[in-house]
């Protein structure tokens, strides 16, 4: 831009629109530079509207993952043999498209700020979801196989990928943090650096603090606990169920 635009040839005569605030200031010069200070701190604040927004969002994610019967309270033997008071099925998403492409939003948004150059799928419940973030990102999606094939190229890890490039593993689920140490431990063979975990659930149940240990950030869409407050304070879920559940989860 001309520094000179709307100047006359002697460089006077520009017409700034300013604030009273400053012009009828007993200061002017002083009131321009507290203005300008304000608004520098301002603008690097937090903005309430957006979290809100945000937790909102998340919110009515949780709501919509309840209604779909991907949440469900009652009585469920787990993996482990513990008799659990709720249970998560995520693996039900594969049946609600529209649902499943809200979450592979919710983990977009999660993803943002993390450097990474593929996503990397737990084999095998996240695969549909770590297909459909690839599909919303355009980020290219690896994944660890359970078993190596014998046959044809006998790949460890399916997909195209590089040593040296940074991975971060995508799951459904957080409980113990021993499945993501699996799949971490085979790409770490493969050469492949990691550093980050997503998941869109985190159960509170020991993952996050196993995994920081052994210098791994577990990043979560929705904790458990945050869901329980809401469906209660929202009465979506009968009090005893929720009172149930977190007494299971102070115990696990």
């Amino acid at each position: 831009m001309d520094p000179g635009a709307g100047l006359r040839p002697d460089g006077l005569g520009l017409l700034i629109p300013v604030s009273r605030a400053i012009s009828r200031a007993a200061d002017p010069r002083r009131a321009a530079h507290e203005l300008a200070a304000t608004i520098r701190r301002q603008a690097h604040q937090p903005r309430p509207a957006a979290r809100r927004g945000d937790a909102d969002a998340r919110l009515a994610l949780a709501d919509a993952l309840l209604e779909a019967g991907c949440v469900r309270f009652g009585q469920f033997t787990l993996k482990s043999g513990l008799r659990s008071p709720i249970y998560l099925d995520l693996r039900l998403l594969v049946a609600t498209p529209a649902l499943l492409s809200r979450v592979a939003a919710a983990y977009a948004a999660r993803l943002r700020g993390l450097h990474f150059d593929r996503l990397a799928a737990v084999p095998y419940a996240a695969l549909p979801i770590a297909t459909a973030i690839s599909l919303q990102t355009g980020r290219p999606l690896i994944y660890p196989r359970k078993e190596i094939k014998e046959y044809g190229t006998a790949a460890a890890i399916e997909g195209v990928y590089a040593p040296g490039e940074r991975v971060v593993v995508v799951d459904d689920l957080a409980t113990t943090g021993d499945s993501k140490f699996e799949t971490i431990d085979k790409l770490k063979a493969a050469g492949l650096a990691v550093t980050d975990v997503v998941v869109l659930i985190d159960r509170q149940s020991g993952a996050a603090e196993a995994l920081a240990s052994a210098g791994y950030r577990l990043h979560a869409v929705l904790t458990l606990s945050e869901m329980l407050d809401h469906w209660e304070q929202a009465g979506r879920v009968p009090a005893h169920q929720i009172a149930a559940t977190r007494a299971f989860l102070q115990g696990a």
